[in-house]
């Protein structure tokens, strides 16, 4: 590991400009992937500053119209441990409480998972399935971005420079809606996954039509991915089993997995549509137990 600067601004205006005066510059929401990163060498730096010790980054709170705020280094057991968190946004539970054990769950963060732009991470599709956006900040003013359009390659984001990442935000689920993501892993625990869905659906007031659906996958392409044409094939349709295997046929079609030792292209494809239509049907039932 080389050698680098560690600095824990109190500020945002701090971060500002230590990421702005000229030295090559990684930021720390947590650490589970960064100190491992720059300890194989597969990433350098000139400094590391720690954002866990400014206050805004590191709460989260729901607004008066039912977003869910979630600062950029919040603890995922933070949040998982919240009640209202697991009673209104399930789907998010799903996926924080898998990534990595207990002891790195007390440490990592939702922002961090989100900003190492993993083709398989865990957050980023149940994220993309709830709608989140994601408020970036710098010197000049803040943007708000949806998470699908984040992760632009393989640990590659949409941050500029002189730009992090401030605070998640997911919507309140509609009236009569579900969401789940899932992922299928090798083991039971501390994987990553070989492909991974995150659903979400609203049934109009007599659950007899869809509304509206977001489907996304992750693991199967070189970026996590929003399915249009899942949606499009639930949207106005009965929740039956058949509709559901098209929209199960229309994410397997969209993936782009690769061969690894990790899995084929030929199975990837498959878990996608598996993975889907399991994922809608425990939507369908959450959006029931909701009513």
């Amino acid at each position: 590991m080389e050698a680098f600067d560690y600095l824990a601004p109190r500020s945002l205006a701090e971060v500002y400009d230590a990421i702005g005066n000229g030295r090559r510059s990684l930021l720390l929401a947590g650490g589970t992937d960064v100190i491992v990163q720059l300890r194989e060498g597969r990433r350098s730096c000139d400094q590391l500053i720690d954002i866990k010790h400014i206050e805004e980054l590191t709460r989260h709170a729901f607004t008066p119209d039912g977003t869910l705020e979630i600062g950029a280094a919040t603890p995922l057991a933070e949040l998982y441990e919240d009640t209202e968190v697991r009673r209104r946004v399930p789907a998010l539970v799903d996926a924080i409480s898998i990534i990595g054990g207990i002891a790195i769950q007390s440490r990592a963060s939702i922002g961090g998972n989100v900003c190492n732009a993993s083709p398989a991470a865990d957050s980023t599709p149940a994220l993309i399935a709830l709608g989140a956006t994601l408020l970036l900040g710098s010197k000049s003013g803040n943007r708000e971005l949806p998470v699908e359009e984040f992760v632009i390659g393989p640990g590659r984001n949409a941050l500029q420079p002189g730009e992090i990442l401030l605070q998640v935000r997911i919507p309140a689920p509609a009236a009569n809606s579900g969401a789940f993501y899932h992922r299928f892993i090798p083991r039971n625990e501390m994987d990553i996954a070989v492909a991974s869905a995150g659903v979400s659906l609203a049934l109009d007031a007599n659950s007899e039509r869809i509304e509206s659906a977001r489907v996304a996958l992750g693991a199967v392409a070189a970026t996590p991915l929003l399915v249009p044409a899942a949606a499009e094939a639930l949207q106005g349709q009965a929740p039956t089993t058949e509709i559901f295997a098209k929209a199960g046929e229309a994410a397997a079609a969209m993936a782009s997995p690769i061969t690894d030792m990790r899995g084929s292209v030929a199975q990837r494809k498959h878990l996608a549509k598996v993975l889907t239509v399991r994922a809608l049907e425990r939507a369908l039932q959450r959006s029931r137990e909701a009513r």
